[in-house]
Order: structure tokens, then sequence, then C-alpha cells
């Protein structure tokens, strides 16, 4: 089970981890991060930047060491990484690397109530989807191919493991699509029949509680 952190929006562990190379004022952090496009790798809200970066200051994890002043702009202050934050992202990482997570998937969210939609469409649906991914993942392909030509792979593993996740989403919601496609998924009769004569969910239920219909067992 994951720890409470002091500062627990991933953002932090992003800061932290880019502080870690050197001091930087808040500009430079935000720069450094979308340039490395961070915002692929975990959910970043870029306008919490000014409110985690003074958490992580509140806790002990940075301290200011300067600041500068470029013309008429405002001054800029400059953070660094405290010993107490260097330990602070050693653990994190260790956790995040060793520690399985569940974590919320849009997907998922649309797979857990897919009976609402009629089979044919969810066919369609699916082969829709199918099309994007086969897009992303040619994408992410030629890009971790350029990367691993001037970048060590300790520095794009995470797109690596971001690219395995999309192809085996795309083989999982293939082998459904043609499941369905041939009929073979359990219970399409019962499925087909919910929109064509517009039975409830909660009519299926009492239907298989009297014994009137048997789910398959299939698999």
């Amino acid at each position: 089970m994951a720890k409470k952190r002091k500062v627990g929006n991933l953002l932090a562990l992003a800061v932290l981890a880019v502080l870690f190379e050197r001091p930087m004022h808040r500009y430079e952090i935000a720069a450094t991060l979308k340039q490395r496009g961070k915002e692929r790798d975990m959910d970043i809200k870029w306008g919490s930047l000014y409110t985690v970066v003074q958490n992580l200051e509140k806790h002990g994890f940075l301290e200011v060491v300067g600041s500068e002043r470029d013309g008429a702009r405002p001054e800029r202050i400059i953070y660094r990484i405290t010993e107490a934050g260097r330990a602070e992202l050693d653990d994190w990482t260790r956790e995040l690397v060793a520690t399985p997570e569940p974590e919320h998937h849009r997907f998922v969210a649309g797979l857990s109530i897919l009976g609402l939609l009629p089979p044919d469409d969810v066919i369609a649906l699916l082969s829709e989807r199918l099309r994007r991914l086969e897009t992303i993942i040619a994408g992410e392909r030629e890009s971790i191919a350029a990367q691993r030509a001037v970048i060590p792979r300790l520095f794009i593993v995470e797109s690596e493991f971001q690219l395995a996740m999309l192809e085996a989403e795309a083989r999982w919601a293939a082998a459904l699509r043609d499941e369905l496609t041939a009929g073979a998924f359990p219970d399409m009769d019962l499925w087909r029949r919910m929109h064509a004569e517009g039975v409830e969910p909660a009519e299926i239920v009492e239907m298989v509680e009297r014994g009137d219909f048997t789910l398959s067992t299939d698999t």
C-alpha cells in the first residue's frame, strides 16, 4: 500500500527529480519539465506548480538559495533540494517501482457499463479505438526509435512501458472485438435481447434467479 506523503501530488516528485540535478527557479522548473514531456508520464496540472513548490519548501524538502531578476521582470526565487528532499525522492521512487497500485483508466470505466450499448455498436466502437491505437502506437515506436539514437535507454524506459501497455490494450481490444463479431461472446443472445426488447438489467437478474435463463459458463 502506498505511503501517505506530506506532498502527495506527483508533480512534487517531478519537481524534486529536476532539482536533484541543480537549483532552479519555478519558471525554469516548469520549462524543463515541459521540454522533457513530463505531462505524458504523469497527470500534471501546471497551475498547481506554485503551490507544490511552496508545500515542498514548507515540509523541508526544498530550500531557498537565492534569487535573480531579469530586467523589469519580477524577482525569481531559486530553490534547491535538501537532504530531506533527496531522501523523500529516493523513497518515493522506490515505492513507485516496487509497489503495484490500482489506477483508474477511462477505458475500464466504459467497459464497466458496456452492456448499456448494443453489441453491434460496441464492435464498431472497438474497431474505431483500434484504428486510433494503431496510429498512436506507430507514433510511439517512431519516437522511441529516434530517442534511442541520441538518448541512453535508461532515460526512455517509461516510454517503452507506455508503448507496451498500448500494445497490450490493442491486443485485448482486438480479441474482444473479434469474439463479439464471431458471436462467440457468452450470452450474446441475452445482450441482444436486452436492447431489442428493452429488457432492464434488473429483469435479467430476476430471470436468472427464477431459473428462466441460464448464464453461460464459457470463458
